[in-house]
């Protein structure tokens, strides 16, 4: 991001010599230039709003602002797993667990870059197994998760997760 950013500021400052010293054309080519450049700094800036939305804890606006983006394939392939992501964290919440599964498999299907994302998924994926009875693949994911999770953020819902596997 750094180096597009010195490309579109670059490209700004070419465009504003060529067009003290006349040359129109040139001028006109390069601050076009720096604003297509400009536009691909800022272009899927949505998942960064809906990340804030989610830190701040309003996840119905979180999921108002993900439902902007209308076709996530155009999305490049890691931000298409973390669009999957944060769209299962948001259904999850509004539709519930089984709708939000084929969103978080979807997602680690595409690849998170993210332990603690990986971890997180994991885990709900784990809920969502243990909800339809499936303790042994609850298991394998649980622990797949606890492996994930090195700096301990998620061992309290995993404990949780496992006494209620327990009652089961």
């Amino acid at each position: 991001m750094l180096v597009k950013i010195v490309l579109s500021a670059g490209s700004l400052i070419f465009s504003i010599i060529q067009f003290v010293d006349g040359n129109i054309g040139n001028g006109i080519f390069f601050f076009f230039l720096a604003v297509i450049i400009a536009l691909f700094i800022f272009w899927n800036e949505t998942l960064l709003l809906v990340f804030w939305q989610l830190r701040k804890g309003d996840m119905t606006k979180a999921g108002k602002i993900l439902d902007r983006i209308k076709d996530p394939k155009y999305l490049v392939k890691r931000q298409q797993a973390y669009y999957f992501y944060l769209k299962g964290l948001t259904s999850a919440q509004d539709k519930g667990i089984f709708e939000a599964e084929k969103y978080f498999k979807r997602a680690l299907s595409m690849g998170l870059k993210m332990k603690h994302d990986q971890a997180m998924a994991k885990m709900s994926l784990a809920t969502a197994a243990m909800s339809r009875r499936r303790k042994k693949e609850a298991q394998i994911l649980l622990n797949e998760a606890k492996k994930l999770d090195k700096h301990g953020m998620l061992s309290d819902q995993i404990k949780m997760i496992k006494e209620q596997m327990k009652r089961i």
